[in-house]
């Protein structure tokens, strides 16, 4: 590594795409096989890392060269959002992946959902402005709506007005997984 001033760009992005994944330093090191001090002197633009180095760094990340210093898409003119891009936004026995972190300004949800067994989206129930769809992707989804419950399974989905009272419950023995949108965006 040369320890001359780096082009901006390249802590900056690096720094960027290491937390759009949610990783610290320390793991992205880890996952690099380079010392915790090397992410952070890139970081900071205190070493021009080799291009060798650098595509080390970002073969832990899954992130090509040019790819890297390709110009940065906003997220609303964002198009694809890879499986380590998606923003949780809940945790615990239910997960809610979005696709996106920032939806001001747009008129749609999307979400993966991982519900543990036994776990349901809470009480009371759901209600709130728009429309809901979902597919059961694995697993048994209960689901009610405004007092009436349905079983769902592998394939099936749902589709309904958001303001009518809700609830979503995990059946089965093994994990629920449903992709699901909401109009407008609700979380």
């Amino acid at each position: 590594m040369n320890m001359a001033k780096q082009d901006p760009d390249v802590g900056q992005r690096l720094r960027q795409a290491r937390r759009r994944l949610g990783l610290s330093q320390r793991e992205l090191a880890r996952r690099a096989g380079v010392s915790n001090g090397t992410i952070s002197m890139i970081e900071a633009n205190q070493v021009s890392p080799s291009v060798s180095a650098l595509k080390q760094v970002l073969s832990a990340i899954d992130i090509g060269i040019a790819d890297f210093f390709a110009p940065a898409e906003t997220e609303s003119e964002q198009i694809v959002f890879r499986a380590d891009q998606l923003t949780e936004i809940a945790g615990g026995p239910v997960s809610y992946r979005q696709v996106g972190a920032n939806l001001r300004g747009r008129s749609l949800q999307m979400l993966h959902e991982r519900y543990r067994p036994g776990a349901q989206s809470g009480r009371p129930m759901l209600s709130h402005q728009g429309e809901e769809a979902g597919i059961v992707i694995k697993g048994r989804l209960g689901l009610e709506v405004e007092g009436r419950r349905y079983e769902l399974g592998p394939g099936d989905a749902y589709f309904f007005d958001s303001r009518k009272p809700h609830a979503f419950r995990n059946l089965g023995d093994g994990e629920l997984v449903v992709v699901s949108a909401c109009t407008p965006p609700s979380f």
